[in-house]
This record gives C-alpha cells, sequence and structure tokens, in this order.
C-alpha cells in the first residue's frame, strides 16, 4: 500500500481518466469513481502503475452515491482529491426534461459540495491536503443552448474560490481550479451537442494536455489554472465583453444545427 491516497471522481473517461493516470503515475493508491460500467476497466488500467485500486460505479448526482463512494474509501485519509464529475446538457431551456437538468445540476453542484465538505472537513483538521475541482471557463459566459451546465460552472468556480478564502487560514491545505474550454470527450455527445459547431468542432483540447495542466497547477497549490492558451485569452475577455454579446457568441456555438450553419 502507497503512503498517499486520491480520490478521482469522473475517472472512466476524459479528463478524470487522465488525472488518475497521472495520480498512480505519481505513486498514489486511487479510488475513481464514475457512474458507468466502464469505471472498472479504467481501474484494471491505473493498476499497471503498480498501485492499489478501487473502482467504484455510483451516481453522484445523488447523496447516497456519494455516500457510495465515500464507504469505498473504508475511513482512509484522502490526500488529494480530484472533484471532476460533471455532466453536460445542450438544447434549448425550455425544450428540456426537469429530470435532465435537475440531474446537470445535482451532479456538478450538490454532488460535487457534498463530497468536498467531507473531505475538506478532515483535510482541514489535519492541515493537510490538495483538491482540484473541475471548473471551466463555460462559467464566465452566458451559455445559450447550455444555460444550466454554464450556470452550474458559473457556481462552482465561484463557490471554489470562495471556500478558499474561508479556508486560507489552512496553510497546508490548498484548492486548486481547473477551468478547461471545450475538450475532446465523451460530454458533447452525453450533452446531445454533436449537431452544434462546439461540438462538431476539431479545435478541442486534448484531455491528457487538459490533466497535464491540472496536475501541475495543483502541485504548485496554484488557485486557477485556465488551459490552453485559446481559452485564457477568450476567459480574458469574458471579464470585459457585454453579457448579452457573450450569449450571443455562444449561441453560434451551441445552437442546435449550427454545425451545418457557414
Amino acid at each position: 500500500m502507497a503512503n498517499k491516497f486520491a480520490i478521482v471522481t469522473g475517472a472512466s473517461t476524459g479528463i478524470g481518466f487522465e488525472l488518475a493516470s497521472i495520480a498512480a503515475e505519481n505513486g498514489y493508491d486511487l479510488l475513481v469513481v464514475a457512474d458507468e460500467p466502464l469505471i472498472e476497466a479504467a481501474g484494471q488500467h491505473f493498476k499497471q502503475h503498480g498501485v492499489e485500486v478501487i473502482a467504484v460505479e455510483s451516481d453522484l448526482s445523488l447523496l447516497q452515491g456519494v455516500d457510495t463512494l465515500l464507504a469505498a474509501a473504508k475511513g482512509r485519509q484522502v490526500d488529494l482529491l480530484c472533484a471532476n464529475a460533471g455532466r453536460g446538457l445542450g438544447h434549448a431551456f425550455l425544450d428540456q426534461e426537469v429530470s435532465d437538468w435537475r440531474r446537470v445540476i445535482d451532479t456538478n453542484i450538490t454532488g460535487t459540495l457534498y463530497l468536498l465538505q467531507h473531505v475538506l472537513k478532515a483535510m482541514v483538521a489535519r492541515d493537510d491536503g490538495k483538491v482540484l475541482i473541475t471548473g471551466s471557463i463555460a462559467g464566465f459566459i452566458p451559455g445559450s443552448f447550455q444555460a444550466v451546465y454554464n450556470g452550474s460552472k458559473a457556481f462552482v468556480d465561484s463557490f471554489a474560490d470562495a471556500i478558499r478564502n474561508e479556508i486560507k487560514g489552512s496553510k497546508g491545505v490548498t484548492i486548486t481550479t481547473l477551468m478547461p474550454g471545450p475538450v475532446e470527450t465523451e460530454f458533447f455527445d452525453r450533452a446531445g451537442m454533436l449537431d452544434t459547431s462546439v461540438g462538431s468542432s476539431d479545435t478541442k483540447s486534448h484531455p491528457a494536455d487538459v490533466a497535464r495542466d491540472g496536475w501541475e497547477a495543483l502541485m504548485k497549490g496554484e488557485a486557477h489554472i485556465v488551459s490552453g492558451w485559446k481559452n485564457k485569452v477568450q476567459a480574458a475577455l469574458a471579464h470585459v465583453t457585454p453579457a448579452a454579446a457573450l450569449a450571443e457568441r455562444h449561441r453560434k456555438m451551441a445552437e442546435p444545427g449550427s454545425a451545418n450553419k457557414g
């Protein structure tokens, strides 16, 4: 058993898979979770690095799902948490089912906060631990045709800043917010956005690059990292561009059928 223990959520594919791989390469035993059976195969992959791996299939939009994850840790000290699980949802808000937009909120916000509160309490008590929260530059932009997702990431980005300040007396605990732009993962397929300009774009970031940026910032104890220079520019512009203009720009990227518009 290694001396270090990490929890990585949303670890079956994408950024979470890459973060878990990096953690395993760096000698962390792992507890990895996702809401799909593929997490078992991912867990076997991480074991090649010679660390102990526990893989859990659980729905983190439910408090019971988070409890299942925490129970699997069996009381072991969590040295590192990558709170990466997230869910997207495209199309017009008025056309969405209540159950669908609630699951986005419950995954991205409620389940994330419930997990963070549990893990951070123990970290602050011993004044030691590292947390990486996957936010998004989407949190800076009114997300026409992706409104609930962008709103949830605005919450996450803001929440991380607030909690970082609340625990600033605990010098041994760091909270890093990873804020990527569009990433080449299953996100857009699951969100029903493959027919959009952003979903069909071939310029999205690679999840391994995003994860590496996040890991390096996490190890340095940095507060924020916007992954990719184009996203850094976009994030900077979002702070000085009127909300109406940002919403219209997002509409052109995320409106259903926009992939086929000139």
